[in-house]
């Protein structure tokens, strides 16, 4: 990753001519792509051509982009957005000539601002012009008072052409500021991700950049990717970003994305993702609600330059915390949603099949930090948990900011370790039942689950657990297996003293190997 963006020049032909960011005009007709939907006029259109576009942007004045008549949008709630429906009829390709139709999402309560959207064929791009015609809404929706221009909030694709469902089932979202997401291996949406972060969990407000301007090419075969470009804009940063995404088993998305600082930025966070963890196993509160767990992803996976293989229980803080895992040219990190079964959930909305999103750098990312940010919440409605890379150094205006990576949307991590996995963290009081339980002591359960655990069942490895604890004491820690499974756990106490939260970390060794991935944990005393 280049953290300093020496700027490509423009293809200089007498085919492509720039000036100020804008593409000449050309007389393109786009039939396939087109029927039943007004387009603007065509523009030769390059990804260098945008990546100019984004850096002669961050030199300018910011100008935010366009919120069509605010007293009616803000009367669009949830309720009135969710009668308002895309008319499949007019998707982008509905006819052809690509295998993934789109259609389009309307502006409203929580997306007010119109994004622009075009249709790329044989390098030209023509804008795709807001109709009312295009969506059904009642009567008597207020969304009827806005006008001809006004826009859309997003897009998603539908599935293949091919399905005779495609009309109803969709895969991919991209909706809200630079937020998108799409369907894991088992066919549900859960957690997001994000184009990048501005000062998130910093003293002052932050700042959520748009995607202003869209641009979707097709793919006619199955083996071939849709091709999505974006623009980006904020106050503090423009962007550039080039989105190759496959539907495989679940999504596979290529990401190229240049960004370009107009001001400094406290906290840089590339390759951003975000999700919801309230409650799981470890740490409810009775009472709180009926349901035996409530997340979409439970744990932070990081496979490290070192090769080493990090899980971090996600725990529902009591106040903002951030976390920071240095590393120096990351494999790869994720936020994962392991515990698959519906038992542990009981609830109709599919928790136990929300996406794991796992982040593969596809160039060397350099020094710097994978970090957690975990905010409070009582409710699933709040997305409160936030994970990244923050390259090392000052992210200062002026810097210019190209990486490569890969999102897998999967049902799990798509390089599996060799070493076994954590698949559950138990929390309670100290001691021995039957006896008097000492207070202030805690004792922790990690249960771990793999095939390299498969030699314990013997007598030829001798495996121990391996504890450390940034404060307080850590005693009577062994390994068990667990009762009418083929896990194994690692146990002990603790006994924390002060009050700052103790990090926590442990694996089980065999013969002097690791057996399993790395445990972290942030203990603090009392209630989680």
């Amino acid at each position: 990753m280049n953290q300093k963006l020496s700027r490509r020049g423009f293809l200089k032909s007498a085919s492509l001519v720039s000036l100020g960011g804008t593409l000449f005009n050309v007389a393109r007709a786009v039939p396939a792509a087109s029927e039943g939907l007004r387009l603007g006029p065509g523009q030769l259109f390059s990804f260098e051509a945008l990546i100019e576009r984004a850096a002669a942007m961050a030199k300018a004045p910011y100008e935010s982009p366009p919120k069509p008549l605010p007293k009616v949008v803000q009367q669009i709630d949830y309720d009135a957005w969710g009668n308002i429906r895309y008319r499949p009829d007019y998707a982008l390709f509905a006819n052809g000539p690509s295998l993934y139709p789109a259609t389009f999402f309307h502006v409203g309560q929580f997306f007010q601002k119109s994004v622009k959207m075009h249709v790329l064929e044989h390098g030209v791009a023509r804008e795709i012009l807001y109709r009312p015609k295009y969506f059904s809404m009642p009567k008597d929706s207020i969304a009827r008072k806005l006008p001809e221009d006004t826009g859309f909030a997003g897009f998603r694709l539908q599935e293949s052409r091919k399905r005779k469902d495609w009309r109803t089932q969709d895969w991919i979202a991209f909706l809200g500021a630079s937020y998108f997401r799409a369907i894991g291996a088992l066919g549900q949406y859960g957690l997001s991700a994000r184009g990048v972060i501005v000062d998130s969990a910093e003293p002052t407000p932050e700042e959520f950049p748009d995607f202003t301007e869209f641009f979707i090419e097709g793919a006619r075969k199955e083996d071939q990717p849709v091709s999505v470009y974006a623009l980006l804009n904020s106050p503090s940063l423009t962007g550039a970003y080039h989105f190759s995404i496959r539907r495989t088993e679940g999504v596979i998305q290529d990401v190229e994305v240049v960004l370009f600082l107009r001001k400094d930025i406290t906290r840089l966070g590339l390759a951003p993702l975000t999700s919801m963890y309230w409650f799981s196993e470890k740490e409810k509160r009775q009472r709180e609600d009926w349901r035996p767990e409530v997340h979409d992803s439970d744990g932070l996976a990081i496979w490290n330059g070192n090769g080493e293989r990090l899980w971090r229980p996600l725990i529902n803080q009591p106040f903002a915390v951030t976390s920071s895992f240095a590393d120096k040219g990351p494999k790869g990190f994720g936020l994962m949603q392991r515990d698959r079964v519906y038992e542990n959930y009981l609830d109709g909305v599919n928790y136990e099949r929300r996406p794991s999103l796992w982040v593969e750098p596809l160039d060397d990312w350099g020094p710097g930090a994978v970090q957690l940010v975990e905010l409070p919440t009582d409710d699933e409605i709040h997305d409160n948990i936030v994970a990244y890379w923050r390259p090392d150094g000052p992210a200062r205006a002026g810097n210019s900011y190209r990486l490569r990576y890969r999102l897998h949307w999967l049902g799990d991590e798509p390089h599996p370790a060799q070493v076994a996995r954590c698949v559950a963290t138990r929390i309670g009081r100290g001691g021995q039942p039957g006896k008097p339980r000492p207070k202030g002591v805690y004792k922790i359960c990690v249960e771990f689950a793999g095939s390299a655990l498969d030699p314990l069942w013997g007598d030829s490895v001798k495996a121990e657990p391996v504890v450390s604890a940034s404060g307080g004491t850590v005693s009577g820690a062994f390994i068990e297996p667990v009762p009418g499974t083929r896990r194994w756990r690692a146990i002990f106490d603790l006994v924390p003293t002060g009050s700052d939260p103790v990090e926590l970390r442990l694996y089980i060794r065999g013969n002097g190997d690791a057996l399993t991935e790395t445990w972290l944990y942030q203990f603090r005393a009392g209630p989680a």
